[in-house]
């Protein structure tokens, strides 16, 4: 197998115009290829100055877990610093976990942070809905969110060889000159939720409203640490 390692968007598009597969970090393909036969060639964008990129408001789709620190909000930060183990982490990407992975432990943290994704096609970059990229399985280039007042996560303790822990991001931000938003998305078994409400530091109001969502139709002990969550967000936000 042949591993291209474009350093331009246009030589990304050449690699992938030519039956190049995208591989991330390969902790989650290395055992099917094993399994079922290597591609030809592979391409990898851990040398794509667009799809490394940390900050305060980026991350790039090929930036190795254990690099999204405290640069980002707290929500994506807490998310991917629990991932697997060290070794994952050091190995496993942003883009493989959010679009590569049934389990999508970034994904909660994305969502509340109302996250732009930018894809990489063959043919073109463009900017496209989280959720498309997801169900698409399209490459992903990069996300990009504008800073939220405050943000959390919290993943609970799983069962070993039990379905995936429940997961729950929250994050409040402004918008404009309106109240701003509260969101909150939910990991619950495989499947992932996403509402929000207009902002209420009212903790008590704001799980009102969001208890008509279908949150409110979530088991008892997801909706206990959704509000508490909630009610953390919102009091850090209006701090």
């Amino acid at each position: 197998m042949q591993l291209r390692l474009p350093t331009s968007i246009s030589e990304a598009q050449r690699c992938l115009a030519e039956g190049a597969v995208p591989i991330g970090g390969a902790t989650l393909v290395w055992a099917a290829w094993q399994r079922d036969g290597f591609p030809e060639q592979a391409v990898s964008l851990r040398n794509l100055p667009e799809a490394t990129a940390v900050g305060p408001e980026e991350v790039g789709g090929a930036v190795l877990l254990h690099r999204v620190d405290a640069t980002v909000p707290e929500a994506l930060h807490r998310a991917a610093s629990q991932v697997g183990t060290g070794a994952v982490r050091r190995t496993a990407t942003v883009g493989g976990n959010i679009v590569g992975s049934t389990l999508r432990d970034l994904l909660p943290a994305a969502l509340v942070l109302d996250a732009r994704a930018t894809v990489l096609e063959s043919d073109g970059v463009y900017e496209a809905d989280l959720s498309e990229v997801v169900a698409k399985r399209q490459l992903l280039l990069g996300l990009r969110w504008n800073t939220p007042l405050a943000s959390g996560y919290r993943k609970l303790e799983g069962d070993p060889g039990g379905p995936p822990p429940l997961v729950v991001a929250a994050a409040v931000q402004s918008e404009g000159a309106g109240p701003g938003r509260l969101r909150v998305a939910v990991r619950d078994g495989y499947e992932v939720l996403s509402e929000s409400t207009p902002y209420d530091p009212d903790a008590d109001r704001a799980w009102t409203a969001l208890e008509r969502t279908d949150l409110g139709g979530l088991p008892a002990q997801a909706r206990d640490t959704v509000r508490a969550q909630v009610t953390d967000v919102l009091a850090r936000a209006a701090g």
